[in-house]
């Protein structure tokens, strides 16, 4: 608990490199700030601190802290320009004569190397900066003995040849590496994979996370990775199936193609009247919301089980199923407003890749998309231990 005793020590405290002081709330001030404390590059295993409103020789700046600054403060968990996504915790407002103060907690990841906007940053004693090639392969190899999301596990028996390099070259590295680290030198193929958490170097083999989003064959080794599609004719499982379709290649391609089925193939529009003078269009889904509770399936659901994610639409209804329920952190009580991520690396390559917009307020926009759109609360089903179901009432004007 961060308490007034605790931030007058780290005010006082001139050496450690657990803390950093700033004035600025700017993106490309504390994005960098929280990245470089999250790598925790000493590997103190400590958390490390962000003092606001604290000048570089300890003194205070006079500054005071609203609600909007305090908000700007907590976005940079929540804006996924910090990947993976960082675990802080903001202070109150701590005042003092000289001025306030607030103090972000910055604790260690689990998951290096973690990079803002692209870029690796760590810190040393009083220095911070971008971390050098050598650096960062430090970060990956300390990685190998953190815990481990499924995801990144390495896919034994599989090889670099299981992926496809043209399109994590061509379309993903761009996306998530900064120019100037791309034009440096030295760097093998299989070294800027397990720099984004794709390839293992000690076993020398790609990691689920790289099968899923690259892999030839992502279902020779993880069976259940795809995607069912299936269309009925009626309002029950029993009806007859009108059309069915499996999405089973590697999600970089995949989802695109998830994306453009939603828009062509399920949303339809059709004139309504208003008035006697008057027609609007109306969709049966909301086309943005429908797209985030399939990604969110495909991004949330559990890649052990040889499942896949289910997509039923009926003549009323849509309902989308992924095996594996809530997880970690996230329970009946909290949903959807807490968030934990059992794919580490899978929901950071949907953030980069655009797929995800924002962390933690996925659902709740859904939620507003689909009302504006005339659909009904969509129904989470929270009870299925190893499942998760959401059900979408088709538009009721339809």
């Amino acid at each position: 608990m961060i308490t007034e005793e605790l931030v007058g020590k780290l005010i006082a405290d001139m050496e450690s490199d657990l803390i950093e002081r700033t004035i600025s709330i700017k993106e490309d001030k504390l994005g960098p700030a929280v990245c470089a404390l999250s790598n925790d590059f000493p590997n103190h295993r400590k958390s490390g601190y962000i003092l606001l409103g604290v000048n570089d020789d300890g003194s205070l700046a006079g500054m005071t802290w609203g609600d909007d600054e305090l908000q700007k403060i907590g976005g940079v968990k929540t804006n996924g320009n910090v990947l993976p996504q960082p675990s802080i915790i903001v202070s109150p407002v701590f005042k003092f004569k000289e001025g306030e103060v607030v103090v972000i907690e910055v604790k260690p990841s689990s998951y290096p190397p973690v990079r803002f906007d692209g870029r690796c940053w760590i810190r040393i004693g009083p220095r911070r900066g971008k971390a050098t090639i050598e650096e960062e392969k430090i970060l990956i190899e300390r990685r190998a003995g953190y815990a481990k999301t499924y995801d990144l596990v390495p896919a034994i028996g599989s090889g670099i040849g299981d992926l496809s390099i043209d399109p994590f070259k061509s379309t993903y590295l761009p996306l998530a590496i900064d120019k100037d680290t791309l034009n440096e030198n030295g760097r093998s193929t299989e070294e800027q994979l397990a720099s984004l958490r794709f390839y293992d170097i000690k076993e020398k083999c790609p990691t689920n996370a790289g099968i899923l989003l690259f892999g030839v064959n992502p279902e020779f080794y993880l069976p259940g990775a795809y995607i069912q599609y299936v269309k009925f004719s009626g309002a029950e499982m029993t009806s007859n199936v009108d059309f069915e379709k499996k999405f089973s290649g590697p999600l970089i391609t995949d989802l695109t193609l998830i994306d453009d089925f939603i828009k062509i193939n399920i949303i339809k529009e059709r004139p309504v009247r208003v008035d006697s003078f008057q027609e609007k269009v109306a969709r049966n889904y909301a086309y943005w919301a429908l797209r985030e509770l399939i990604m969110n399936a495909i991004m949330h659901r559990n890649y052990e089980s040889n499942a896949p994610v289910y997509i039923y639409e009926f003549t009323n209804r849509i309902e989308i199923v992924n095996p594996g329920g809530l997880y970690g952190d996230v329970n009946v009580r909290n949903f959807p407003f807490a968030s934990d991520y059992r794919n580490i690396v899978l929901a950071e390559a949907m953030k980069i890749l655009k797929y995800v917009n924002r962390f933690n307020y996925g659902i709740q926009r859904a939620k507003e998309e689909l009302r504006e759109n005339g659909n009904p609360e969509p129904v989470f089903d929270l009870t299925l231990v190893t499942k998760f179901k959401v059900t979408v009432g088709i538009n009721k004007q339809w």
